[in-house]
């Protein structure tokens, strides 16, 4: 049986992610709280780990009960915490001296800030895949889970099993997780943040290319071959009718195709 084993949630984009038992789902299909918050520059532009390795060395620990963030550098002890809704010129400034730029901290509490504006629900893999993607490096799946950041995380009978919820290009595949219906959309195309140290921001030698020829050799027979223009591939992202508001994901869950 498929059901849901992880749900993190990364409550400022690009930094560190927080495990919960259960998320709620907004009339966009996100998950509330959820890329709640972004970094951007003056010039309007994400400060992020495409852009600005040294986000990596960023450590964020979040209380989202008390809508608080502790900050600290890594290999420094000492952290500064911060309120998320009280605290917001001191953040800033915070992370504008960390930088060397000044920075604005943004919110969206309708949508986030999803990669894909499109399909903003939650992005989907599982845990044989995981395992079986970092097996190829190796790394350990707790890197490789950090260097993918997916929202939510099943357990399935194999690796790859959670390419079957997309199929051709204009055709979604309807499934729920619990009682919510979410729609698989397409593979999700990964940025150069995988091929970095969660951690140091370091690169893997050759991450992208080894990713690619593995993904190749071991591409499962049921994924749809024509939703992939290159091999750099992984994870679902999905889409949710608004009629899904409000309802609850949990840990356990059944996911039903």
């Amino acid at each position: 049986m498929v059901h849901l084993a992880k749900i993190l949630l990364y409550p400022i984009k690009s930094l560190d992610g927080v495990a919960v038992t259960e998320a709620t789902v907004l009339p966009s299909g996100a998950l509330k709280g959820d890329r709640e918050f972004a970094i951007i520059d003056y010039q309007g532009k994400f400060v992020n780990g495409k852009r600005i390795p040294a986000i990596h060395q960023l450590r964020a620990n979040f209380d989202l009960e008390n809508r608080t963030v502790s900050l600290q550098v890594q290999d420094v002890a000492e952290s500064v915490r911060f309120d998320l809704d009280g605290d917001r010129t001191p953040l800033e400034s915070w992370l504008g001296d960390y930088f060397g730029f000044p920075i604005k901290l943004i919110q969206n509490l309708e949508m986030g800030f999803p990669d894909d504006t499109e399909s903003p629900a939650p992005t989907i893999v599982s845990t044989e895949t995981i395992e079986t993607v970092a097996a190829w490096f190796p790394l350990s799946a707790e890197d490789l889970r950090s260097r993918l950041r997916t929202t939510l995380e099943i357990t399935a009978p194999e690796s790859f099993w959670e390419e079957r919820l997309f199929s051709t290009a204009g055709n979604l595949v309807p499934f729920h997780i619990g009682a919510v219906q979410f729609l698989g959309v397409n593979p999700c195309q990964r940025c150069i943040v995988p091929t970095r140290d969660p951690i140091t921001g370091q690169p893997y030698p050759d991450f992208q290319k080894t990713f690619v020829e593995q993904r190749k050799a071991t591409f499962p027979t049921w994924a749809e071959a024509s939703r992939f223009k290159h091999y750099y591939c992984l994870a679902v992202n999905t889409r949710a009718h608004p009629s899904e508001a409000g309802k609850i994901l949990h840990l356990s869950d059944v996911v039903t195709v």
